[in-house]
């Protein structure tokens, strides 16, 4: 007897948080690997990061992305701006002001600032923040913050240098790829979330602190959020799905900023979602060359793991009961996600918070039964890998 299959109807997702390493770095992916990624997992809507080459930190740089937009037609693809330095602030008063540039604001879904440097080497300069945050208030401009503090990161590396001891001990620590998360520490992301947080209350800006991984920083966004702060946030499946337990199987392919953490801020993420702190889920898609990534220094390998086209499958397979590692159980026993959940984190919030404005009509046809096992070779990305190698899943597009 033949089974029918199991179906749901959806809006193509939005993942607000990609890195399509189109131009300058195609060698990693394109806007055409990337979108036919996306598309296979079920995302219709995509916005692109500025960290490439040149960045996306002038009105020349953003027209051309645009322009190269134009050859993708299933995938509809949006790019924030970044600044970094006061020329880039006058760039982006331009984008949001001149008349002439309404058709390129139309494609700019918000401002990006790292709060230190991550791949791209975009910190911005932090006597800045508070202006920018003004400009952005002022237009209604979403400002979309990696929050790690430089403070902090650079102590703590001075620290381990020193602590580490004689030369082969260094040596040894730093081609320990598991150093990654403690040179980043969760301190880190703590106090940048804090000081975006003071700002956005001074300023009014609307914050959204992205990729948030740990416990206590879920804390702060959940008390600014009850005290009125116009702050929302997204977490990365990375941190949902993957702990500092798997850097022993995963090396390197386990690196990204901000690193893993403990199963406890795993956990503290679900909470998150559960009680409605967690406003997104976002993939912060970010291909590398398997070459690059399997650097003889791991400490030196760079930073970011593809996710777009697994993002639906693992979030279904929760949905459904189930955990998708192969050999581990889920963080806590009450973590749950019904696809209701998975519209909104995915459609419905990204597509409010960044003025989007698509339609919810269902687009996409998603079997809720059909169980299948990832394999990077099968997926669509450039880079031809997944940190989810081997995993079990149950959904699929159809």
């Amino acid at each position: 007897m033949i089974r029918a299959m199991k179906t749901i109807t959806m809006p193509g997702l939005i993942d607000m948080h990609v890195h399509l390493r189109e131009p300058g770095l195609t060698h990693k992916g394109d806007m055409e690997t990337e979108t036919r990624a996306a598309l296979a997992g079920g995302v219709t809507t995509v916005c692109d990061m500025p960290n490439t080459v040149p960045p996306t930190v002038t009105l020349e740089a953003l027209k051309d992305k645009v322009e190269r937009a134009k050859r993708i037609t299933d995938v509809d693809i949006r790019f924030y701006f970044g600044v970094t330095a006061r020329e880039h602030l006058e760039e982006l008063r331009k984008v949001f002001t001149e008349e002439s540039q309404k058709d390129l604001r139309a494609r700019c879904c918000g401002a990006k600032l790292f709060l230190d440097h991550s791949t791209g080497d975009q910190k911005i300069d932090p006597l800045l923040v508070e202006e920018v945050l003004g400009f952005c208030a002022g237009r209604g401009i979403v400002a979309v913050c990696h929050c790690e503090d430089p403070v902090v990161n650079t102590a703590r590396r001075n620290e381990f240098l020193q602590v580490a001891g004689d030369f082969n001990r260094r040596l040894q620590d730093a081609n320990n790829v598991r150093i990654h998360s403690l040179l980043r520490p969760p301190e880190s992301e703590e106090k940048a979330v804090a000081f975006i947080l003071d700002l956005a209350k001074k300023t009014g800006a609307h914050v959204h602190p992205t990729h948030v991984s740990t416990r206590n920083a879920m804390g702060l966004i959940r008390a600014a959020k009850a005290d009125g702060v116009n702050v929302t946030c997204d977490v990365a499946p990375h941190h949902l799905f993957l702990t500092t337990d798997h850097y022993a199987a995963l090396g390197t392919l386990a690196k990204m900023n901000p690193p893993l953490r403990s199963a406890d801020d795993q956990a503290a993420l679900w909470d998150g979602i559960a009680d409605g702190t967690v406003d997104c889920i976002a993939t912060d898609h970010a291909p590398h060359t398997l070459e690059e990534k399997q650097n003889p220094d791991p400490l030196k390998a760079p930073s970011g793991v593809p996710g777009v086209e697994t993002l639906l499958p693992l979030l279904l397979t929760v949905a459904a009961g189930e955990w998708p590692h192969p050999h581990s159980r889920s963080p806590k026993s009450e973590v749950r996600l019904t696809h209701d959940n998975i519209r909104r984190l995915c459609f419905e919030n990204p597509n409010q918070i960044l003025s989007l404005g698509k339609s919810d009509a269902p687009t996409i046809t998603v079997s809720t039964d059909e169980e299948w096992v990832i394999r990077g070779r099968e997926l669509h990305s450039k880079c031809g890998w997944t940190p989810y190698e081997g995993w079990n899943v149950v959904g699929k597009v159809l």
